[in-house]
């Protein structure tokens, strides 16, 4: 009985809803502990992408910081330069009121050029950020194995995280000094304040707790019910995906599937909204309750303050002074909580590129230094009892494999949809590694070899081959990026493959761009086109053994044994293995290895396979009799 494979990622738990004060006492610690852990990775990013915009951003924050403190100062100088003058008391004229006034304005100057280049720090760092941390992920992805993309949870993930790392990374850093320069100016109004009303300040933190708590509450609520419902955001996200797909649109119009779709769109947002509706008007209700009682305790300081005004021991340009630094604090601590609520979901969200970026590669080398893959050669292939099944799954696609590939043979994999045929593909090129058993190559495991240069031995076209929004040189040329400027191999590999017939065509001729995404101009090829710029691409490459799956199943059963009968003219000694669902292709290889269910059913020569009146028999006469038929 076959066991299921360890899974390679695993999810982590939730963490467990607080039930007493001690319990909320280390969960408010562990979430600002984990806080301030995903800030320093924020700012470690913006280091690494320029160090300037930490200080810049300094800089920026103080000054923001310590203007509007010293804006009220100049305000309560000129109110009360103004109200002696209107008493008769002024001692230096109307040039003392003059003096006041240049510095009033010079602080506006100030103050306008400080917002001007905050602005222009906010938007150059948030360019650099983003190039830097995008240049990070595709670094990254380029390490990771296929089946980290085939885990939705991962997936899903790195998709949250592309997607927020033009927006999630620089709101955070710029909130994070907001918050700097919002606490350089609450300090100094509570210093102000503090000198005619010691203990309003103390009254206004102390009323300023409740609301601290709604917001962080709800903020956690609303990311845990995100994380939650992540795939009706994917849902959502997939809906109207498809009535913008340039690839489906013909089939959603003829077949009339916009409206199909728009009302799954609706269905999975009516659901997913009701919850977050909640959420959000329960923080909108709690957060006004408390607004409102930190709002009775500032008219009732203001008040005060209006009375010391009233029996004058404090000016009117006292009361101006006074007032706004009540005005001030109380703005500060909603500032304060309100941004600190966003860099905590922020940061939450930040996690999406953490796991991202900590996802690590299990295919490497199994010894090291890895063993060195030989080049320019035959080489020997041994499945030896190889099973796998995907991450995640305990259905196993292949079972107990067991063949050998000579160097120069043909092999062609046979078997119906479903069979396993891709999946061997796949093992044999290490894409994966194999759940039991293993795989030999020239004599040792394939896990011992130098990925890189392992899949440099390999020429391959999948079905589901790639199509590039290049020209049709680099899109044949990439099958060996380093011969990328040799344009008469290019060529030669386009003739080999009958796909110059209609790139002589084309008005560019092989510096035709293809794809119409980025260029007007740009051409669309059918899929029998691409299918013949795929044949080139593994043509033009430099390789030992080549890999067929299924690269001619767009074109007619003519020209897709032109093809096949093309490659085994021109592969030399090399191995060439092919997955056909023609099996007129089958009749030029060397060996066959039928696959149903996943395991080898029949294998051998055409003609031994059509004796021994099995599997193989069963599916070329059903197929030879359709052609007699037709």
């Amino acid at each position: 009985m076959h066991q299921p494979p360890p899974l390679p990622y695993k999810r982590e738990p939730s963490a467990p809803k607080p039930k007493n004060f001690g319990e909320w006492i280390k969960f408010i610690f562990s979430s600002f502990k984990s806080t301030i852990f995903r800030l320093v990775y924020i700012y470690k990013l913006v280091w690494e992408a320029k160090p300037g915009i930490l200080l810049a951003l300094s800089l920026t924050s103080i000054f923001s910081g310590v203007l509007p403190v010293v804006g009220s100062w100049i305000t309560k100088l000129v109110i009360d330069a103004l109200t002696e003058a209107s008493n008769g008391a002024l001692s230096g004229g109307f040039q003392f009121i003059i003096g006041l006034l240049i510095f009033q304005m010079a602080y506006w100057v100030i103050q306008q050029v400080t917002n001007v280049i905050n602005d222009l720090v906010l938007r150059v760092s948030n360019e650099l950020l983003v190039y830097s941390i995008r240049l990070k992920m595709m670094n990254k992805a380029k390490t990771l194995d296929l089946a980290s993309f085939d885990m939705p949870e991962f997936y899903s993930k790195m998709e949250n995280a592309n997607q927020e790392v033009s927006s999630r990374p620089v709101q955070v850093l710029w909130s994070s000094f907001n918050i700097v320069s919002t606490l350089i100016s609450f300090i100094s109004y509570i210093v102000i304040l503090g000198s005619v009303l010691p203990w309003a300040p103390i009254v206004i933190i102390l009323m300023s707790i409740p609301s601290t708590l709604v917001h962080f509450f709800y903020r956690r609520k609303l990311f845990g019910y995100t994380r939650r419902h992540s795939k009706k955001r994917r849902q959502m996200t997939y809906y109207s995906g498809l009535l913008t797909d340039k690839d489906l649109v013909k089939e959603v119009k003829l077949f009339n599937l916009a409206d199909t779709f728009t009302d799954r769109y609706k269905s999975v947002f009516k659901g997913y909204y009701k919850g977050i509706k909640n959420i959000i008007l329960k923080e909108g209700i709690w957060g006004l309750l408390t607004s409102l009682a930190e709002l009775a305790v500032h008219c009732a300081l203001l008040v005060l303050i209006a009375w010391d005004v009233f029996i004058q021991r404090l000016t009117v340009g006292d009361f101006s002074l006074y007032s706004g630094a009540l005005l001030s604090i109380s703005n500060g601590v909603a500032s304060i909580i309100s941004t600190s609520a966003g860099i905590y979901e922020g940061t939450l969200f930040i996690d999406n590129l953490i796991v991202f970026m900590k996802e690590e590669s299990k295919l490497v080398p199994s010894i090291e230094p890895p063993r060195p893959v030989s080049k320019g050669q035959g080489h020997e292939i041994v499945f030896e009892n190889v099973s796998f099944a995907y991450p995640k799954t305990d259905k196993y696609v292949l079972k107990n494999l067991n063949f050998t590939i000579h160097s120069g043979e043909t092999i062609a994999l046979i078997g119906l949809n479903g069979a396993g045929k891709t999946t061997l593909i796949k093992l044999l090129t290490r894409l994966y590694d194999p759940s039991e058993g293993r795989i030999l190559l020239d004599g040792h495991d394939i896990k011992e070899y130098d990925t890189k240069q392992l899949y440099s031995i390999y020429g391959i076209i999948f079905q589901d081959f790639g199509k590039f929004a290049f020209t049709v040189a680099e899109n044949i040329g990439f099958g060996q990026v380093e011969r990328l400027d040799d344009i008469e191999a290019i060529k030669e590999a386009a003739k080999q493959s009958d796909a110059t017939r209609f790139i002589s065509k084309l008005k560019n001729g092989f510096d035709t761009n293809l794809m119409r995404i980025f260029e007007e101009e740009s051409t669309e090829l059918s899929v029998g086109q691409w299918q013949k710029i795929a044949v080139a691409r593994a043509f033009f490459r430099e390789s030992d053994i080549m890999i067929l799956d299924e690269p001619t199943a767009a074109l007619d059963a003519i020209a897709e044994q032109e093809i096949f009968n093309q490659f085994d003219r021109l592969r030399g000694n090399k191995t060439t293995i092919f997955v056909s669902h023609r099996l007129s292709s089958a009749t030029i290889a060397d060996k066959i290895i039928v696959l149903n269910y996943g395991e080898i059913v029949e294998m051998g020569k055409h003609r031994e396979l059509l004796d021994l009146n099995g599997k193989y028999a069963e599916l070329f006469n059903a197929q030879a009799k359709h052609y007699i038929e037709k």
